[in-house]
């Protein structure tokens, strides 16, 4: 133990993780999962596959999830920056319908750990960003969900996002503070609410 440290969020489930960084004049190394550290702490997920995805400046990927079969995901940065988002959708939790953010990137190398149950986005600030992250299910294509980005009864809020809800997922009208046009996939601009996606 001592090569990581782990924060609990408000929110329960979610986690930031910060690994032991070793620099010197010629860099720097890190562990970036180690299973037994990860254990040590209290976090016995198992991963069963590795993504990486480049997104650029005003990419909002999200907010996503699988059906029927809920991925924990092990999130980071390693170029770049992005606003990282969870929003909890386990239907008895306390603080169902509640979101937490973290900005995540290659400088501050932090991890934010997702467990099952949760709805995921994240927003690119920087030019460029190159985003890794663990699963502990597979990817299911059948089984995809979706929630809108800027649904205002979630009320995520978006760091440098300007532009006034339209009633739906759409992109048209926000901007990051310089300007730079929001980029949604055509997928994630028609996305449901929360109320009108899950019935109880």
């Amino acid at each position: 133990m001592g090569q990581i440290k782990v924060t609990t969020c408000p929110i329960e489930g979610l986690y930031i993780i910060e690994p032991t960084v070793h620099g010197d004049s010629r860099g720097y190394f890190v562990e970036t999962y180690n299973k037994k550290d990860m254990e040590e702490a209290g976090l016995t997920m198992d991963f069963v596959q590795d993504n990486q995805s480049c997104s650029t400046k005003g990419v909002l990927r999200g907010l996503h999830f699988q059906k029927e079969f809920p991925q924990g995901k092990l999130v980071r940065v390693i170029k770049g920056s992005v606003f990282d988002v969870a929003v909890d959708l386990r239907k008895n939790s306390p603080t169902y319908g509640q979101w937490y953010g973290v900005e995540l990137t290659e400088e501050n190398k932090k991890q934010f750990y997702i467990s099952p149950g949760f709805a995921h986005g994240f927003l690119v600030l920087s030019d460029i960003a190159e985003f890794c992250y663990k699963c502990t299910d597979f990817y299911h294509p059948g089984d995809e969900g979706g929630l809108a980005w800027n649904d205002p009864a979630i009320g995520i809020q978006w760091p440098e996002l300007k532009g006034e809800y339209p009633g739906n997922a759409s992109a048209e009208g926000y901007t990051l503070s310089d300007g730079t046009k929001l980029n949604l996939s055509e997928k994630d601009q028609k996305w449901l609410t929360l109320g009108e996606t899950f019935a109880f």
